[in-house]
């Protein structure tokens, strides 16, 4: 059976039978202690990397054998459309377990009509681009991403900065100057991050992905494999302590504005920071993703939609054949103009 986006509930796509995803209320998504995992996946990957990268799994409906490679965990059989699933992947001791998946809730007519609207939005696409139904592939597919909880403590040295006005020169040489007054400050400044979530896979046009944000977490639930059939389901690549290095950097930069926002006057002069680190948890979270891509003259162009929200991202080829008639168009509009304002002064 399916996952089912429009009832939210499990359905047999042969004779639409629907039948509840049975849920543990008891049940809760856990975060876990950032620094403990570190050791855990020190040598994860190297293992995974190797024969654990490749695997053969035999559809029961049909006996078909299908190889997954790399981080692909679930797809569909492509000799009957069952869908399989990897479940050696998320069960391996040396691999960090799913806690939660935000479930689709854009099925697939809307996606395409999000999708749609987006394309033939793009004034300047080549008109082959838009025919994406023939030449491109819309997929749903739950890509990982690790989310992460922390707290900091920031402790600063700087400059406040207050600008002050004087009048210098005499006569025609007489001006206002704008000058600073710089004064030594130092404090201490808190930031609270909660569910800042880092996409975890590569192949993906990530800028794009990042557009997708904000992530609704708080409607994500305790992973179930029956939230992901029929669907594509990846696993991370990279591990959770290389995910914390991009979070990491995002987090800096707030703490950077939240001390210049401490420091206040009209400019600022940071001399150091140093931050301490507490309360330092994550989880590893399934994310919903349609992703189209479409082949342009040999070049891959994706589009991406997030599954809950709708919000589209994407890249597209440019028609120089467009390009070119709006500019000749647009050079003809102001050739009109100047004959006709020439002709009202009667040149």
């Amino acid at each position: 059976m399916n996952f089912d986006i429009a009832t939210q509930q499990l359905k047999c796509p042969n004779c639409g039978n629907i039948q509840p995803i049975v849920e543990d209320a008891g049940r809760r998504v856990v975060e876990h202690d950032l620094r403990s995992a570190w050791n855990q996946q020190s040598s994860s990957m190297a293992r995974f990397s190797g024969q654990a990268a490749q695997k053969e799994i035999v559809c029961q409906n049909c006996g078909g054998h299908t190889t997954f490679t790399g981080t692909l965990t679930a797809v569909r059989c492509p000799y009957c459309a069952t869908p399989i699933q990897r479940d050696d992947v998320h069960d391996a001791p040396d691999r960090l377990p799913v806690d939660a998946v935000l479930p689709f809730r854009l099925d697939e007519p809307n996606a395409r009509g999000v999708v749609d609207k987006w394309i033939n939005g793009r004034w300047f696409a080549p008109t082959e681009f838009k025919k994406y139904n023939d030449k491109g592939a819309l997929s749903s597919i739950y890509v990982a991403y690790f989310t992460y909880d922390a707290q900091a403590v920031t402790d600063y040295t700087g400059e406040r900065g207050r600008h002050y006005t004087v009048t210098v020169g005499e006569g025609d040489n007489r001006r206002t100057e704008t000058r600073t007054d710089w004064t030594y400050v130092s404090g201490r400044v808190n930031n609270t991050f909660d569910d800042l979530p880092v996409l975890a896979n590569t192949g993906l046009d990530e800028q794009k992905v990042h557009n997708l944000e904000p992530w609704p977490t708080e409607y994500a639930k305790p992973f179930s494999a029956e939230y992901i059939a029929g669907h594509l389901s990846r696993t991370y690549d990279r591990t959770v302590e290389q995910s914390f290095e991009i979070a990491k950097s995002s987090m800096e930069g707030t703490i950077a504005s939240t001390v210049r926002s401490d420091i206040g006057g009209d400019e600022q002069r940071v001399h150091s920071v140093q931050t301490q680190w507490f309360n330092m948890t994550f989880k590893h979270v399934l994310l919903p993703i349609w992703l189209l891509t479409v082949i342009y003259n040999g070049t891959p162009f994706q589009v991406c939609i997030n599954g809950f929200t709708g919000e589209v991202q994407g890249r597209r080829p440019y028609s120089t054949v467009k390009i070119a008639a709006a500019v000749t168009a647009a050079v003809l509009v102001i050739l009109l103009v100047v004959v006709a304002y020439m002709a009202m002064k009667g040149g």
